[in-house]
């Protein structure tokens, strides 16, 4: 039994380990967002029977990576700026949540462990630099640190097992380069730091100010996407 490092899921079978290597891939952009999934050629390239590989398939489904649609079959997500609005509303309703509890419950000690951990990624020369702000996922990423702070376990669920990846998704592949790294390291402190102080209500707002502020930041990617189509027609 291994447990993966890109999460908290523990691999006990050839199934679980299709659908951690897969869902690494689609949020990390080696399986390319938007495209069809061919079942026999997934099977021969995971070494894995067919019904192994729908049960991995049904799990990406779970967690909004994959989708089925009728006469169409099974397609790996698209990342729209129509998806965009409607998944980051709900992730600035919960995770500003997740900081308001985390303001309550959140020990001192974890609250110095995730300082730390900023110091981690401010000494990463991208971010120095302002070129841009990679986090690694589960532990190492502030947003689920604060979201495991919360000590709710329906809204860790929600927010961990739902719509994580998807999340991660947009973050990884249309992520922060350019001013808005400097800015997103400066968001960060201060949230932690109204956490600190017990201010949840303050911790909250600016977690969602951060959130709308990482949206407009995806949103003018694709509007310049948008744009340079139109160039190129």
């Amino acid at each position: 039994m291994t447990q993966d490092a890109f999460s908290e899921t523990l691999i006990t079978t050839a199934s679980d380990q299709v659908f951690v290597d897969m869902r690494r891939e689609i949020v990390e952009g080696s399986i390319e967002q938007g495209s069809k999934i061919s079942e026999p050629e997934l099977a021969k390239r995971y070494g894995v029977s067919r019904a192994t590989l729908r049960e991995a398939l049904n799990r990406l489904e779970s967690c909004y990576l994959v989708e089925r649609k009728a006469n169409v079959g099974c397609r790996v997500v698209a990342l729209t700026a129509e998806r965009l609005i409607e998944v980051y509303q709900v992730r600035s309703a919960l995770e500003g949540l997740a900081c308001r509890l985390a303001a309550d419950n959140m020990a001192p000690d974890e609250v110095q462990s995730l300082k730390q951990l900023l110091n981690q990624h401010l000494q990463t020369q991208r971010v120095k630099e302002g070129e841009s702000y990679y986090q690694e996922a589960g532990d190492l990423d502030f947003h689920y640190r604060i979201i495991k702070a919360s000590k709710n376990e329906h809204l860790i669920h929600l927010l961990s097992n739902g719509l994580y990846q998807l999340i991660r998704m947009y973050r990884v592949q249309m992520g922060m380069v350019g001013p808005r790294v400097s800015k997103a390291f400066d968001e960060h402190l201060a949230i932690i730091n109204a956490i600190e102080n017990h201010d949840g209500e303050l911790a909250e707002l600016l977690m969602k100010r951060h959130i709308s502020a990482s949206q407009a930041n995806i949103q003018a990617k694709f509007n310049l996407l948008a744009t340079q189509k139109k160039v190129a027609q």
